[in-house]
C-alpha cells in the first residue's frame, strides 16, 4: 500500500541495465525534450512539422515516446527548433535541446 498521493516506483538495477529498459529511456528523454522546446518557442505540432518537413503525426509520435531518436532525426528537429541538441547519458534527462551560444 502506498502512503499519499504518490506511488514509488523501485526498478531493479538489473532492469536499469536492460536495453530495452535503456532504450525507452532514451524515447522518453527525446520526446520530453522536442516538447519542452516546441512549448518554449509557442509552436504547435503544426508548426514544428511544417519546419521540420514532417508529418504533424510524426511529431506527435515521436512526443509519445514512440520513435527512436537517430542522428539525422535529431539534426532535422534541432535546425528546426533553432537549437543545438545536448546528449549526456550521466544526466537525467540525458537530451535537450538548447539555444545557440550568442
Amino acid at each position: 500500500m502506498s502512503s499519499g498521493y504518490h506511488t514509488s516506483w523501485k526498478v531493479p538495477p538489473e532492469h536499469r541495465e536492460d536495453p530495452a529498459y535503456r532504450a525507452a529511456g532514451r524515447r522518453m528523454d527525446f520526446a520530453q525534450a522536442v516538447y519542452d522546446r516546441r512549448s518554449a518557442l509557442g509552436w504547435t505540432t503544426a508548426e514544428l512539422a511544417r519546419r521540420a518537413e514532417l508529418s504533424e503525426e510524426a511529431i506527435e509520435d515521436i512526443e509519445e515516446s514512440g520513435v527512436d531518436p537517430t542522428l539525422e532525426l535529431i539534426e532535422r528537429l534541432a535546425t528546426a527548433l533553432e537549437a543545438g541538441a545536448r546528449i549526456d547519458p550521466r544526466t537525467s534527462p540525458g537530451f535537450r535541446f538548447e539555444d545557440h551560444a550568442a
